[in-house]
């Protein structure tokens, strides 16, 4: 192993000596340079002693020249060979404390032009550096921007994202973590998994850029809420690391918004395509359904029966009535989700509406104990009667199907602010929490009351479409002491009431 490794080193050596002898050879030449400039310049003012005065000034504009193109330490010497010449060439004439002091003062203008000269242009190159880096990051981003806003939304857009920052701004290796899908999106080579690394970056929020491995970690944001990190590893800066995580942020909010898009527009349409299926099926049971209850009643009327046979034919009769009703329901709901259902306002009278939907109800409440409690008496408010008829007929038959036996239903009607809310409270199973929301869901039933009666769970959904029609909201409550309370509140503006 060792051996092997001196030829590698021998190698590296012979490399940097290549790369120095170079810069050296320069740095004499351009030295030597100076050198002979100033001398000549010195020896050309002494030979011709009108020139004398012009001798300092003259080196001085050389050195200058030096510090600024080729270097301090080449300025230095030219400075002090400047000065020595000047001295030699005074020679032998006699050398006086003044001409010292001259001499002194002139080699530190000398100095200090040549240091003051060789920072500035160290600067300016630095500058013109970093302005050319910022122009080619500037330019990258740019592309990276254009390339961004090109891409295919329809697909998700991480592993484009991984391929197209390596790719463009010629980084080692880039990975992007996903939260919202809990995917790694990988470009350029790993030495190890950087799923970890990723995950981490996003799960403890870390930004920071570790100039020792050229790894910089970004938590991708969108606004201030985290939705993934970027790991980079390569020749970056802060601030276009910065730019490249919320532009990645932006396109991860882009694919997102387009797909809720896509999937709200298939929503709509499955919704209308469902919305017209329910309202052919119900319109297509009417004629049979008309022509069994016109067959029943023609046979009841006919006389002659048995008892056995006047019981089948009022059994007919009845289940025909509820498969009637049950199909209202559903042409109803198919018109109400469908935004085809125009509200009849009137003014009604709320004793009377629950009154009427009591008495339509009819056997169905023969065995239930209900209590109507009516604080005002003659409380008005503008609905669409039928509508309303509907969702009160369905709280009060669904209070009916899962109430203990013989125990109160009470219908209750009051006017709290701008709104009338109805409720109708019975004693039964405990809806659970999680149930509340859904059970006004179509087709959900709770677990807790699916098993108690037959149902088909659209009945609860017309009445929160109702509701909502008329610009109103339902909710319900339960618990084993105050029981199971369906609420329905409607808005009642005061100019709509009737006097009394």
């Amino acid at each position: 192993m060792s051996g092997a490794s001196i030829p590698v080193r021998t190698a590296l050596g012979a490399q940097r000596v290549q790369g120095t002898r170079p810069r050296i050879l320069q740095a004499a030449l351009q030295c030597a340079a100076g050198i002979a400039a100033v001398l000549a310049i010195t020896a050309f003012a002494h030979a011709i002693h009108s020139l004398l005065p012009l001798a300092s000034p003259l080196c001085l504009v050389i050195i200058v020249a030096i510090a600024r193109w080729c270097g301090l330490g080449q300025a230095l010497a030219a400075s002090v060979v400047a000065v020595s010449a000047q001295i030699v060439f005074a020679l032998p004439g006699p050398f006086t404390l003044d001409m010292l002091v001259d001499r002194a003062v002139t080699l530190s203008v000398f100095i200090l032009s040549a240091f003051l000269v060789s920072r500035i242009s160290v600067r300016l190159a630095e500058s013109a550096t970093r302005s050319s880096a910022l122009s080619g990051q500037m330019h990258d981003f740019y592309e990276f921007t254009r390339r961004t806003l090109q891409m295919n939304v329809h697909i998700e857009p991480g592993a484009q994202l991984a391929e197209l920052v390596h790719e463009v701004f010629a980084l080692q290796a880039v990975a992007i973590f996903d939260a919202d899908l809990h995917e790694i999106y990988q470009a350029g080579y790993w030495q190890d998994d950087p799923q970890e690394l990723a995950q981490n970056v996003y799960y403890f929020e870390t930004t920071d850029d570790d100039p020792k491995t050229g790894i910089a970690r970004r938590v991708v944001r969108l606004g201030s809420v985290p939705i993934g990190s970027l790991v980079l590893r390569g020749d970056t800066t802060p601030l276009v690391n910065n730019a490249i995580a919320s532009l990645i942020a932006i396109t991860f909010d882009r694919y997102r918004a387009f797909a809720n898009e896509n999937r709200i527009e298939t929503e709509r349409r499955t919704e209308q395509l469902r919305a017209t299926v329910l309202d052919s099926l119900a319109h297509a049971y009417k004629t049979p359904l008309t022509a069994i209850r016109a067959a029943s009643s023609g046979l009841s009327e006919m006389g002659h029966l048995s008892p056995a046979q006047a019981d089948l034919v009022s059994l007919i009769d009845e289940q025909a009535g509820l498969l009637s009703e049950l199909t209202a329901r559903l042409l109803t709901t198919a018109r109400l989700d469908a935004g085809e259902v125009a509200i009849h306002a009137e003014e009604v009278g709320v004793g009377s509406l629950v009154e009427e939907v009591v008495a339509g109800l009819g056997e169905r409440l023969a065995s239930a104990k209900i209590v109507i409690d009516l604080p005002e008496d003659s409380l008005v408010f503008c609905c669409d009667r039928r509508l309303m008829s509907m969702l009160l007929n369905q709280y009060i038959d669904n209070a009916c199907k899962y109430s203990t036996y013989a125990s109160p239903i009470t219908i209750r009607a009051v006017r709290e602010q701008a709104e009338v809310i109805f409720s109708v409270r019975s004693f039964g199973p405990v809806i659970p929490i999680a149930d509340r929301e859904r059970i006004f869901e179509r087709y959900y039933r709770s677990s807790t009351l699916s098993s108690r009666a037959s149902g088909t769970g659209i009945g609860l959904a017309v009445a929160k479409r109702v509701a909502l029609i008329h610009d109103g909201h339902v909710w319900v409550t339960s618990d084993e002491e105050e029981g199971t309370t369906f609420y329905a509140a409607i808005p009642a503006p005061a100019q709509k009431r009737k006097s009394s």
